[in-house]
């Protein structure tokens, strides 16, 4: 292995250790209460005197995710120099979009959104506009509204409504190498998602993955139905990204969250899902954050 290579794996390593040493983890109350269930949080404070070996890497995982308590961190999915190894870089030749944002929750809006267009679906054309302003990426964004059935609001199915528009624009567009779900979360009305930084406020970021395993009986097992052959992958590019934005600042940044179920990730191995604050947020805090996160994806996958 080349050197710089080897010393970009160690620092992917790294960095994530001593940021979570020297900044508090996210506490509990920082979970959704609507949306994730029962959480196991890691220990919140990691010795000062941590040294790199095996033992202090499967700490640190426990530090930098919060599991519900359907599921694990079986070995053979969470190994941290795999995920931080992980070459998740597309091809940006040649014509067609490479990055699809779409939104299974697409109704989802902010404290002081006045319509839609300023919810998540704003959001993702925001994030869209950068990739290909600023990073010259064509993007593909969907807007259709998941969580609406006949006019009204109906959550409960819309990961199955989704699924087969998201994998038919897939098929009818080759190019595209990254999905992108971008949601925002719930919460209590009195929790605010939010970080000043240099006087300027974000929206904190949420990686979410879901590994199709859960516990039966004292033993992680498949969730059947819900394959997923993807999840390496997925896991690889939630923890390269929480890396990157850590490199910026960790107040933006909440645990990565991990459930039992498949979600939205499956349709494509680089796929992942978002969320973008709170309904307690500002489109304001939103929007800042978006840069953040479209400038780790330009450091992760361009």
């Amino acid at each position: 292995m080349h050197k710089t290579g080897f010393f970009l794996i160690i620092s992917a390593i790294l960095i994530p250790i001593l940021l979570l040493y020297q900044h508090s983890c996210i506490t509990l109350g920082n979970v959704s209460i609507y949306e994730l269930g029962e959480v196991v949080i890691g220990n919140e404070n990691i010795n000062s005197q941590i040294s790199l070996n095996s033992q202090n890497i499967h700490n640190s995982k426990k530090s930098f995710y919060a599991i519900d308590k359907k599921t694990g961190m079986p070995d053979d999915l969470f190994n941290i120099e795999e995920m931080a190894s992980q070459n998740l870089h597309i091809n940006t030749e040649g014509a067609g979009p490479k990055i699809l944002i779409f939104h299974t929750h697409g109704s989802e809006m902010y404290a002081d959104s006045k319509n839609v267009n300023e919810g998540v679906i704003g959001a993702g054309e925001q994030l869209k506009s950068i990739l290909e302003d600023k990073y010259g990426v064509e993007c593909l964004h969907i807007t259709d509204r998941f969580d609406m059935v006949e006019g009204r609001l109906q959550r409960d199915g819309a990961y199955e409504r989704a699924e087969p528009v998201i994998t038919q624009v897939i098929k009818e567009n080759p190019s595209i190498q990254l999905v992108i779900d971008l949601h925002r979360d719930g919460v209590n009305e009195n929790l605010r998602l939010a970080a000043d930084i240099d006087g300027k406020p974000y929206a904190k970021i949420m990686f979410f993955n879901g590994i199709c395993r859960k516990w039966d009986n004292g033993r992680l097992v498949p969730v059947e139905g819900l394959e997923n052959p993807y999840v390496k992958t997925n896991l690889a590019l939630s923890y390269q990204m929480q890396n990157t934005v850590a490199s910026f600042n960790t107040d933006v940044l909440r645990k990565i969250y991990i459930n039992a179920y498949r979600y939205s990730l499956h349709m494509m191995d680089k796929s992942m899902l978002i969320e973008l604050g709170a309904q307690t947020n500002t489109v304001e805090e939103a929007g800042n954050s978006i840069e953040i996160i479209a400038e780790a994806l330009a450091k992760v996958c361009l």
